[in-house]
């Protein structure tokens, strides 16, 4: 296959044509032109030798943009077996086969349709074939070829950053660089020019310049100021052809602020300054304004502002306001015109943020004299001091004199002073003021005890002008006299334990006195000497504004008297001194062994175990029913009582039901037990269990012989012969039980029953250490002790 391929170069179009005959073997039609092997042909013998090449080829070109009425022509395709018969048949395939590209199938000519655009697509990829027209069979076998778009000077530089905004420093070096820019060229870089740009400026000279070639933007200037000018605009320009005559361009705008640096110091627009003050201005406020000029912004036009010099620096105070940058003069201490007229000063206005690479340029400060003129007005009264304080005793007489204030007119004028006192609607009017002198006097008798201090505000007024008014705040101290005696610190409930020894401290008292401390403390306490001696408590002074009270006997019962009074005076060590007497009231209680207080009522006993109001109520109630019931069961057994005996024919081994059942441990009349000790004796010592017997230590010694002496197995023996024979008991056996102990044991008895005829020393105090359990027992031989000592 012969292939004839046509290429243009713009802007000159060459036409190259390659034409390759093939010297081949018989088979000349099987020769291929990009592969070193022969395809095998239906209908003949596959024969291996070495092709030979009819032509070298790999690519077309096509010029992109074909702006042409009729198809481009590409190139030409040519078989070998091609006698120019129109057998031979060529195919064409691939990448825009049949629409872009286009084969005359008989000549093989190959055109393009189409204008193409190598920004879009720069190659096609393309596959040809000869085959028989008749047999459709292929002649040679396929090959691949590319058609290459030839790239022309279309497309402009394009900045696709642009339009840029960048700052750079005031003051900059010549040649500091500011931005580079980049411009992008959509043509083949690797074909000729097209793509090759070269940079240059429009706009901005002489302040900035580009490098050609790499876009970098510098600064052409020295010292550039800001204050000058502040903003610029630079044109940049891109051309591609490398800046030849007919090369595409394009441009872009660069958008340039000098940012500020500290390179002006601040300027006072004036050298002198002049400032009216009234001398009423007020100390802290603020009496005018100064501002010194500075072209910089930002930090760098930040400032203070001091005073240097001057002969009013003690009176005056500057400082600055951030947000205006303005020097705010202050009152530091009053003006007064009458002393001093006017006041220099010395202002320095500073730069706060310094750069030192600027310093050359001057000192960052400057300085301006202020004048200031202290204005005369009409002032109130001024009084001869910022406060007073007076004094004055209590229960003094009505119009006594408390001290004097004084006011004078500062002006020149020198009026007269009226005074009177400022008193707010709810003050008590203790006090009046004499209009022409100032002296304060008492319209009440005063009681320190009731208010110790008065507060009262003196106003003072010229009489040529009463609307000028200067207040002074006047303290008034009440002194004490002794008028108050002392008396109890408070209500004392004081307890004295059963158990307590004498000389037992039970309670410390103080007191108190209204009076102040110079005539109430120190206190004395006695008792009143007029009074006979009290044999249950004493009295004893601690000599520290204190009191003991002690007990002088041992032991007291609550059950003899459970309320002591004990008077006591009470002085004080005012001059001269007063006195009073107060009563004590002292409980009796009973107390554990370590003191503590158990209780002092006879109720206690009920709430210590723990039952309250309304569990006592039901308690009784029940007891009230019980009774009831008993009463309506007796009534009925006696109107329903039956014969003793039932039958008159056999009266033997009957049982008789009393019901009746004995009284218990502490039915000491059911039988008498003394009677077994001591038979004899009986009907002599008999006497009721349920009360103390009075008995003598005589008698109890004569009783204890006679009991030794009598043989108790005898006289059951009487006893029972007594039952046999007495008529008046009934007729059927009784069995009567006398619990017969035996002989008397030489340790003694241990049986209470006895315990009533004699008379113990026992201390019973160790019953208190056995527990709550007998807590009981322990406070009822506590009560019979104290009774035998009483």
């Amino acid at each position: 296959m012969k292939i004839t391929s046509t290429s243009c170069i713009c802007p000159v179009l060459v036409c190259l044509c390659f034409v390759q005959r093939c010297h081949g073997t018989a088979h000349h039609g099987s020769i291929k032109v990009t592969r070193n092997q022969t395809k095998h042909i239906e209908g003949e013998t596959e024969v291996h030798h070495r092709p030979k090449r009819g032509w070298v080829w790999n690519q077309f070109f096509v010029l992109e943009e074909h702006m042409g009425p009729d198809p481009q022509y590409v190139g030409k395709l040519h078989s070998n077996s091609d006698k120019g018969d129109g057998s031979v048949k060529y195919i064409l395939t691939g990448e825009g086969a049949g629409t872009i590209f286009i084969i005359d199938d008989t000549t093989g000519d190959i055109h393009s349709t189409k204008s193409l655009d190598r920004e879009q697509k720069t190659h096609y990829v393309l596959h040809a074939q000869a085959i028989d027209r008749r047999t459709n069979k292929p002649l040679e076998p396929e090959s691949e070829f590319i058609i290459k778009v030839q790239d022309i000077n279309d497309n402009a530089p394009k900045f696709t950053d642009g339009p840029y905004i960048v700052t750079v420093p005031e003051m900059s070096d010549m040649g500091t660089s500011v931005l580079q820019v980049t411009a992008t060229d959509a043509d083949d870089p690797t074909y000729g020019n097209s793509a090759r740009v070269v940079y240059s400026i429009l706009q901005g000279q002489p302040y900035f310049s580009v490098d050609p070639k790499t876009g970098v933007i510098r600064t052409a200037l020295h010292n550039m100021d800001r204050e000058a000018r502040e903003h610029y605009s630079v044109v940049i320009q891109a051309k591609d052809m490398a800046g030849q005559v007919g090369g595409l361009s394009g441009s872009t705008t660069v958008n340039i602020t000098l940012t500020d640096v500290n390179d002006n110091p601040p300027r006072f627009p004036q050298k002198h300054y002049q400032l009216y003050v009234p001398e009423s201005a007020q100390v802290g406020s603020a009496v005018g304004k100064i501002k010194a000029n500075d072209a910089d912004t930002g930090s760098n036009a930040d400032m203070t502002y001091s005073i240097i010099n001057g002969d009013g620096i003690g009176i005056f105070s500057i400082s600055t306001d951030k947000e205006t940058r303005e020097g705010i003069l202050s009152l530091k201490k009053p003006l007064n015109y009458e002393k001093k007229k006017s006041y220099t000063l010395t202002i320095e206005g500073a730069n706060t943020h310094l750069d030192f690479r600027f310093s050359h340029l001057g000192p960052f400060k400057d300085a301006t004299m202020l004048k200031i003129i202290v204005g005369d007005v009409d002032e109130p009264p001024l009084f001869s001091m910022p406060s007073y304080v007076m004094e004055v005793y209590e229960n003094a007489k009505i119009g006594t004199v408390v001290g004097t204030v004084l006011a004078e007119d500062p002006d020149s004028d020198n009026s007269l002073v009226r005074y009177f006192i400022d008193y707010s609607a709810e003050d008590d009017r203790c006090f009046n003021i004499d209009v022409n002198t100032g002296t304060i006097r008492t319209t009440k008798v005063l009681d320190r005890e009731e208010t110790s201090w008065y507060n009262i505000t003196v106003a003072a007024s010229e009489n040529d002008n009463p609307g000028l008014l200067s207040h002074v705040t006047v303290g008034i101290r009440v002194l004490d006299v002794n008028d108050n005696p002392p008396e109890l610190a408070r209500e004392y409930d004081i307890v004295v334990c059963e158990n307590s020894k004498p000389g037992q401290v039970i309670h410390t008292i103080s007191a108190t006195d209204k009076d102040d401390f110079a005539n109430g403390p120190r206190f004395n306490f006695f008792l009143d000497e007029h009074l006979s001696i009290n044999p249950n408590f004493t009295l004893k002074d601690n000599e520290d504004n204190t009191a003991s009270i002690l007990t002088r006997r041992r032991r007291f019962s609550r059950t003899i008297q459970d309320v002591y009074y004990l008077p006591i005076m009470i002085s004080d060590g005012g001059i001269p001194s007063l006195s009073s007497s107060s009563t004590l009231t002292v409980r009796v209680c009973a107390c554990e062994r370590d003191g503590r207080v158990r209780t002092c009522h006879a109720e206690a006993f009920l709430s210590s175990a723990g039952l309250s109001t309304g569990a006592l109520i039901a308690i009784l109630l029940c007891v009230v029913i019980l009774l009831a019931i008993v009463v309506l069961f007796i009534t009925l057994r006696r109107s329903k009582k039956e014969p003793l005996i039932i039958s008159e024919e056999d009266v033997r081994e009957n049982v008789v039901t009393y019901d009746d059942e004995g009284g218990g441990e502490e039915d000491t009349e059911a039988f008498d037990i003394t009677a077994l000790r001591n038979p004899s004796a009986a009907e002599e010592l008999k006497y009721r269990r349920d009360i103390r017997p009075e008995v003598k230590l005589t008698p109890r010694h004569q009783t204890l012989s006679t009991l030794e002496s009598i043989d108790v197995q005898e006289f059951i023996r009487q006893k029972l012969a007594e039952a046999d024979l007495d008529p008046s008991v009934p007729p059927y056996d009784s069995l009567q039980t006398y619990a017969y102990e035996g002989q008397r044991s030489e340790a003694g008895s241990i049986s209470s029953l006895d315990s009533a005829t004699t008379q113990s020393d026992q201390d019973y105090h160790y019953l208190g250490e056995w527990g709550p359990e007998f807590k009981k027992l322990a406070e009822l031989y506590g009560e019979i002790e104290s009774e035998r000592t009483t």
